[in-house]
């Protein structure tokens, strides 16, 4: 690898950071939701394509979003990728700002417009030192990365965006880590997320007469209040899972038995184990309490996210690359987050980390939680994200 001081590149993001920041802003100005983001992969395509950028390729999944593009450096091996997502949230803006969408009810709540951006900052980097570039790298712009069920990743997995890839970064942007810190965090870091739900049938009557009736209302309470013991009872006390009630529908009138009630739910865990064995603890207890209360029940699972996994080894490199870049003060081990991301398709299939960006300034009102009206990106990171994502793809090394 021909040597490149980490110095130099933290000056090369500093003099992109003013055309980072831009495409920051447009993209925020110009929100669109997951599978919708056509003009925002447009903008991203014409970039790469401007810069060089090889086997550039727009839309996935029978849409015109997500943008994939290679760029070669000396070395045709490793193929290294960075994932950026691009999608937005249908959230009506309350933040006053210069930049604010104008598209109403849509907003880039979560900071995807910061990682786009960030991703096209690295860009420009590596084609300015394409000669340098001791790999190939392969930019990934996913959109839907908030479709749930519908998941960006694996549709780009299907459609062959990791062919050929040996290890992923990705890099997310956080409102509750203080300002320039790094979060990391190797093995299980994020937690998957599924949805489950359970259909009671009894049979319905007047309210007067309950003894006529068979009351799905009454079995769906008692369900509710068992499926708790999943968590509390059955798993060891040291895992991580969480098993929440979303929804809870039964009944029209107050004088009214009704014949269905239905509940939804979602379950999280850092154990992709204790994933697989959750849906049949919550199937045994609701036909259990159905058959018990004279109810036919009806489970459904539908799995989302798997558990987001970073890989031990490249977690190292991010800490020694980092370290060595804005010290070790810039570091943080992060706790595990419990909310979910697709990322975690990708690692199923190759080595992967995601690490996080921290935002936080509160005189900046850069601190408001993600998936909020009143979320703001602090822009002053945004350079710091784009040195250390070319400083990894620096890093790596193919066969000499």
């Amino acid at each position: 690898m021909i040597f490149l001081k980490l110095e130099e590149i933290v000056e090369l993001a500093e003099e992109l950071e003013e055309k980072v920041i831009k495409f920051r802003r447009d993209f925020h100005a110009h929100p669109e939701l997951s599978w919708k983001e056509e003009r925002t992969s447009k903008v991203i395509e014409q970039v790469l394509k401007e810069l060089g950028f090889e086997n550039v390729r727009r839309g996935f999944g029978g849409t015109e979003s997500g943008v994939v593009g290679d760029i070669t450096g000396r070395k045709e091996v490793p193929l290294i990728a960075l994932r950026a997502d691009i999608d937005a949230l249908p959230i009506e803006e309350e933040a006053d700002v210069p930049w604010r969408s104008i598209n109403k009810g849509v907003m880039h709540a979560c900071g995807h417009d910061a990682h786009a951006a960030i991703l096209l900052g690295v860009a420009h980097m590596l084609a300015s030192l394409k000669d340098k570039l001791p790999c190939k790298v392969r930019l990934i712009f996913q959109p839907a990365e908030e479709s749930g069920v519908r998941s960006g990743a694996r549709q780009l997995i299907e459609e062959g965006a990791l062919d050929g890839v040996e290890a992923i970064w990705g890099l997310h942007v956080w409102s509750s880590l203080p300002a320039g810190k790094i979060g990391y965090r190797s093995g299980p870091t994020m937690a998957s997320a599924d949805i489950w739900e359970v259909e009671i049938k009894g049979k319905g009557g007047h309210g007067s007469r309950p003894h006529e009736a068979i009351d799905p209302t009454i079995a769906a309470a008692s369900i509710v209040l068992s499926l708790q013991t999943i968590i509390s009872r059955e798993l060891d006390p040291q895992e991580t899972a969480v098993l929440s009630i979303g929804r809870l529908e039964s009944g029209s009138a107050p004088n009214v038995i009704p014949e269905k009630a239905l509940i939804q739910g979602n379950i999280r865990t850092t154990n992709s184990i204790v994933r697989d064995e959750l849906p049949g603890s919550i199937e045994r207890i609701a036909k259990g309490i159905g058959s018990a209360l004279r109810c036919e029940v009806k489970t459904n699972f539908i799995p989302v996210y798997p558990v987001t996994v970073n890989d031990p080894d490249m977690v190292e490199t991010l800490k020694k690359v980092a370290s060595a870049m804005f010290g070790d003060q810039s570091l943080t081990e992060m706790p595990i987050v419990m909310g979910s991301e697709d990322f975690s398709f990708y690692q199923q299939k190759i080595p992967g980390v995601i690490f996080f960006l921290g935002m936080a300034d509160s005189q900046k009102g850069t601190d408001a939680e993600h998936h909020n009206p009143t979320f703001k990106t602090n822009d002053g990171v945004l350079k710091k994200g784009v040195a250390l994502l070319t400083a990894l793809v620096m890093e790596s090394k193919g066969e000499e």
